[in-house]
């Protein structure tokens, strides 16, 4: 890895028990075992991202199902576009209470959440066209879900706490694993795992300046599709 970190060895305590401490502070603002732990749980759960990003992305892979695999990003936004002007009328909500209506959003409200929708839709396409130039994507595929943005932090906020003596060996190393498992669910290879991972940390971080945040990613991920030692090479996704 190229910041150092074994990808292979739990036991490992990253750059020691201050480092880890700072890091975890600097970075995430985590004191305690118990943030730690609710950190680790959201990371897990893929709560730690923008609930929009699922919104764009569900919603395309609903089209791209629907419609049989390519899907246009004017439609796409014309489609956002109408899911969210039917969300935000009145609707009828049983409670235990009974039943009551809701009230329409105000017009202001929904078509500034039109317009940040289609501009994120705008920065995914963008992303993913220079994903496929750059061979992070095959011809004609796309991103289906970031989750890999929080599974990857994940992994890594699992061997942190261990550094921090936040958690343990045996926590650290089950964290993992779960996170190899929802992985499963989300991707169908590490190809499709480290795009998603990439996706997620540009929409966090990089905000289309395509600068380290998004190229010392597409190193790593040529690296890993390509040395024969890479263990995304020797260990099956799956």
């Amino acid at each position: 890895m190229s910041n150092g970190s074994v990808w292979n060895a739990m036991g490992w305590h990253g750059t020691g028990y201050i480092n880890e401490r700072k890091r975890l502070r600097e970075w995430w603002g985590i004191t305690t075992r118990e943030e730690w732990q609710h950190y680790l749980r959201d990371l897990l759960a893929c709560e730690q991202h923008s609930s929009v990003w699922d919104f764009a992305l569900g919603l395309r892979r609903t089209i791209a199902r629907d419609f049989g695999g390519h899907v246009d990003p004017g439609y796409w936004r014309q489609a956002a576009a109408n899911v969210l002007r039917a969300k935000s009328e009145g609707s009828v909500v049983v409670t235990q209470e009974g039943v009551t209506r809701t009230e329409p959003r105000p017009e202001s409200e929904i078509e500034a959440q039109i317009e940040g929708v289609q501009r994120l839709i705008g920065r995914i396409t963008r992303y993913e066209a220079r994903m496929r130039a750059d061979g992070v994507l095959g011809e004609g595929a796309y991103v289906s879900s970031v989750d890999a943005w929080d599974l990857g932090r994940a992994s890594k906020m699992a061997r942190w706490g261990l550094g921090a003596r936040f958690g343990t060996l045996e926590e650290a190393e089950y964290a993992v694993v779960q996170a190899g498992r929802v992985a499963s669910h989300s991707y169908r290879s590490w190809q499709d795992f480290s795009a998603g991972y990439i996706l997620g940390r540009c929409l966090h971080f990089d905000e289309e300046e395509f600068g380290d945040w998004y190229q010392d990613m597409v190193d790593a991920h040529r690296i890993l599709m390509s040395d024969p030692g890479s263990p995304w090479l020797n260990l099956p996704f799956r």
